[in-house]
């Protein structure tokens, strides 16, 4: 419940007067913590705002208020209420300070301001330091003294970049917008076959424009690289619905204007409407942006990422993502932290393409449209995955009665996805030969045989959960050489043996602890004499180690068809540069790498996993045996 007494007085005022008939100017002093003056001024503004259905008089120093027209009264006091709610926290309080400065015609003083707001004068200068600091990144100052008052300075267009980016809702939330003008805006995205998001954000650009030019706040002159968008087919669009509007208001608006409001069309997010999306023609200099983000994610991480279908809403997205960055068009991504957690390999293949374009473009790629990005990433690699996975074959087995094998047939439907097959075979008909066409077996009995495919003893009733968990690992046993088919969520510990852990020296460089873990390789037939070489030349190429603490040295190993992990630890961490090193993963990817693509992106999943957590790694880093790596490496599958 909101306290009585909060910051906004006149509201506070009316409610004590509600409670008590009559009261002294001190008393409403004391209870309001402030001087007998300010309460005297307070009456006197809160006497005009409720001229003709109250008053608050006096007599013999103590006051009294009375109501005339009730149902007017409760209209005011809910409205002065209101701005109670909205000027009882410092970031609205800065919202409005910067609405009052951007609007001002001339200083305003900082008691007036502290006053208006019904806020202390100490409050007011906390706000302002804030606030001060807060519109730095854009160039804008607050200049002035106490008596002189205060006076925003800063150019335009980061005046309403700031707007736009911090409290446009706060500023504009009850704007009137012309009907006639919200009629021209409506029927313009409706032919163009534009998104709502589109329309809205258009909308406050609208608003914004026609806000700071009605008042006498032109944009003025901008850089050339905004003017050169005057060629763009989508500016005609733009430049006949503003002459619309302008004729509505009977005002002309120049051609600055325009390209303000043309930025909502040139950086919005891509349509889902495939026709939407084209009402917008595609600029080609992104078009060979495209192999250059692929070839670097290949040559980083060993992926084949292909579009297919994607490639021109990819584009189209690569197109409005630049553009909203060459010209300052913020778009909060909401989603961003779900998509690092959830998604952080297609957030680490983003990144890759972010660098890309950060280089060819000299543009800072945000976290933001980074994960914007990503989510583009994560449908590509799981259709890759859909794509290269064979139909996954599993048969159960059965001894029991019909009625007992439906039913352990109804559990196994609830847990096998689409992209399984299920056979229920009695065990009369359970051959080597019969079993050998399928990638897994189930069984409720002994198999008397035996059975070149892995087998999964159960139940006739089982834990699902658990079951659903040894089938997905299942899935890359064809790929692994020691398959343990537990609830285990890593598919690594089943890549894993004692030949691939290390403990390492941090008293040896990098380079020399690297090239300790290729030679254990190597003498164990997982990697060829040639594998170190191309670890150097690829680390010249991009460096392999993070800022979390973990190194991913990795490419081609020539020596065997499956893929190679090893993993070595340091404690304490190994110091190179700025970084300290705590784990290195080795990766030796076999030459066909589009057959091992499924158990790639898995592994990269768990790395990435393993490097987000930091509690997991500093598990692994201590472990001094393989015995305790396998035991930090024990996540229960969700």
């Amino acid at each position: 419940m909101r306290s009585l007494f909060s910051d906004n007085r006149l509201a506070n005022m009316l409610h004590l007067f509600h409670n008590t008939q009559t009261m002294s100017v001190n008393t409403m002093a004391a209870k309001l913590n402030v001087s007998d003056r300010t309460i005297r001024n307070d009456i006197k503004q809160l006497n005009q705002m409720l001229s003709g259905c109250a008053l608050i008089e006096g007599y013999h120093g103590r006051y009294s208020l009375r109501v005339f027209d009730a149902e007017r009264f409760g209209r005011i006091l809910a409205e002065i209420s209101e701005a109670d709610d909205f000027l009882n926290s410092s970031r609205n309080r800065m919202d409005y300070l910067f609405g009052r400065l951007m609007r001002a015609e001339y200083p305003l003083l900082t008691d007036d301001l502290a006053y208006e707001m019904s806020i202390g004068r100490t409050t007011l200068m906390g706000d302002l330091k804030k606030l001060r600091t807060e519109i730095e990144p854009y160039h804008l100052t607050i200049v002035g003294k106490t008596s002189k008052g205060l006076t925003l300075y800063g150019n335009e267009t980061e005046i309403r970049r700031y707007v736009l980016d911090t409290n446009f809702d706060s500023i504009y939330r009850t704007y009137p917008l012309d009907r006639e003008v919200e009629g021209i805006i409506e029927t313009f995205f409706t032919e163009k076959r534009l998104e709502r998001r589109a329309q809205e954000n258009f909308r406050r650009f609208a608003i914004l424009m026609l806000d700071r030019f009605l008042t006498g706040h032109y944009i003025g002159q901008m850089s050339s690289q905004v003017y050169d968008l005057t060629a763009r087919p989508e500016f005609a669009m733009v430049n006949d619905v503003v002459d619309q509007i302008g004729e509505s208001l009977q005002v002309m608006l120049p051609a600055e204007e325009k390209l303000f409001v043309l930025m909502p069309i040139i950086g919005m997010r891509t349509p889902a409407d495939i026709q939407g999306m084209r009402s917008i023609e595609l600029d080609e200099a992104v078009r060979p942006l495209l192999p250059k983000i692929v070839e670097q994610i290949r040559l980083e991480m060993n992926l084949s990422v292909e579009l297919g279908d994607f490639t021109e809403e990819f584009l189209y997205h690569l197109m409005f993502m630049i553009n909203r960055m060459r010209f300052g068009i913020r778009l909060p991504n909401p989603m961003t932290e779900d998509i690092m957690e959830k998604y952080p390999l297609a957030y680490q293949v983003a990144g890759i393409a972010s660098r890309v374009i950060s280089r060819e473009c000299d543009l800072d790629v945000t976290t933001d449209e980074q994960a914007y990005l990503a989510t583009y990433f994560g449908v590509l690699l799981t259709e890759s995955q859909l794509r290269l996975e064979k139909r996954f074959r599993i048969v159960a087995i059965y001894t029991t009665g019909r009625v007992t094998a439906r039913l352990v047939e109804m559990q196994l439907r609830r847990i096998v996805d689409s992209s399984s097959e299920l056979t229920m075979l009695p065990v009369e008909e359970a051959t080597p030969e019969v079993l050998d066409e399928f990638d897994l077996v189930l069984t409720t009995v002994k198999l008397k045989q035996e059975c070149s495919r892995p087998v999964i003893a159960i139940n006739e009733i089982f834990n699902e959960q658990e079951l659903r968990r040894k089938i997905e690992k299942a899935r890359y046993l064809d790929q692994v050489d020691a398959p343990v088919l537990d609830s285990n969520w890593f598919v690594m510990s089943g890549i894993l043996d004692k030949k691939q852990f290390f403990v390492l020296d941090n008293t040896l460089s990098y380079q020399d602890n690297l090239a300790y873990m290729v030679d254990h390789l190597v003498d164990n037939g997982l990697a060829d004499e040639g594998f170190l070489e191309r670890l150097v030349k690829r680390e010249a190429e991009g460096t392999m180690i993070f800022d979390n603490g973990v190194a991913l040295p990795h490419t081609v190993q020539y020596a065997t068809d499956k893929l190679t992990l090893a993993i070595g630890v340091f404690n304490p961490p190994l110091k190179r540069g700025d970084r300290n090193i705590r784990i290195i993963f080795i990766l030796g990817l076999p030459e066909r790498v589009d057959e091992e693509d499924n158990l790639l992106i898995r592994i990269y999943d768990e790395i990435i996993t393993i490097g987000q957590d930091s509690a997991l790694r500093d598990k692994i880093a201590a472990a001094s045996s393989y015995q305790e790596l396998q035991q930090a490496l024990y996540r229960q599958a969700e």
